[in-house]
């Protein structure tokens, strides 16, 4: 599983930083190891020009092998609560849609043995 992080100006500590939301992400997302290829963060400060903090954004995209990718976005008055948010979400959201895909394939078929039941 290949991890990018990406910091906007507003974000301090940069490398601290990424080396801790890689270890993170990779623990957050160790049971779906076979089926991500790669996650993409992406932490701001979206009212850095303001006084004070402000409000800080994670978006995570997640590209699953072979299906299409998954993003969640999560706002919080720190950096560190909006990217452990935005891992939660990444997680359901992955665990959900790969979850109705093993359900889908486990199903029963209304046929047996390729032959249409007849009462």
């Amino acid at each position: 599983m290949q991890i990018q992080i990406n910091t906007s100006n507003g974000i301090e500590n940069k490398e601290t930083l990424e080396r801790w939301a890689d270890a993170e992400v990779r623990q957050a997302l160790a049971r779906f190891v076979a089926d991500v290829t790669r996650v993409e963060v992406h932490l701001s400060d979206e009212h850095q020009a303001a006084s004070g903090g402000g409000d800080k954004r994670c978006t995570m995209e997640a590209r699953l092998a072979g299906h299409q990718p998954l993003a969640v976005t999560q706002h919080a008055p720190g950096v560190d609560e909006a990217f452990r948010g935005a891992c939660t979400k990444l997680r359901n959201a992955i665990g959900h849609a790969l979850g109705r895909l093993d359900n889908h394939r486990d199903r029963d078929s209304i046929r047996k043995d390729g032959d249409a039941l007849v009462e």
